[in-house]
């Protein structure tokens, strides 16, 4: 009888055990897709605001049609993108484009003078570092939950439900890049 007791102890403590890592990992994923939709909104500010900057060069820089084609394109292509990583690759391949349009202004001096022009990369700028900001709040709650999951005996639990999901990085060459600083 006592040694019922105690396995029925251990079989309630276990299935305790059980249903809070299961809910510890709901909520986990739970903080992983609200930061995702922290850098999706963020993400469509950007894509927003590409058309108005476009359109501000095209007035000044009209000749520069491969450089305006290809952030239209990298745009449509970030709009477009699906799953996670080729969204991630997309907004990259969009961030390049971007920094063309930052060379095309350094050589219309009319341009960078241009007060829309400062006005719409003022908010560019701005809207970099919320993407920045949000992007490590998701890789953050990606690491946690990726730890929290993949850890054991929390992987016995985890099984196949809870997968490991991928951090978000913008793999642009601009940002690897170390900034040149003239004097």
């Amino acid at each position: 009888m006592t040694v019922l007791l105690v396995l029925g102890g251990l079989l309630a403590l276990l299935a305790l055990w059980v249903v809070i890592t299961n809910n510890s990992f709901i909520r986990a994923r739970n903080k992983v897709d609200e930061a995702w939709s922290g850098i999706d909104v963020q993400l469509k500010r950007r894509h927003d605001l590409v058309p108005n900057l476009v359109e501000t060069v095209k007035g000044y820089a009209a000749h520069e049609s491969a450089t305006l084609a290809a952030v239209t394109q990298a745009r449509a292509a970030a709009m477009q993108a699906g799953d996670d990583t080729h969204r991630s690759q997309a907004e990259g391949r969009l961030t390049s484009a971007l920094d063309g349009i930052r060379v095309v202004a350094e050589q219309y001096p009319e341009l960078r003078a241009s007060e829309s022009f400062q006005t719409l990369m003022g908010q560019l700028s701005e809207l970099e570092d919320q993407i920045q900001a949000a992007r490590r709040i998701f890789n953050a709650n990606v690491n946690a939950y990726n730890t929290r999951i993949q850890l054991f005996p929390n992987s016995l639990v985890a099984g196949a439900k809870f997968t490991p999901r991928e951090l978000f990085q913008l793999d642009s060459p601009a940002e690897r890049a170390v900034p040149a600083i003239a004097f």
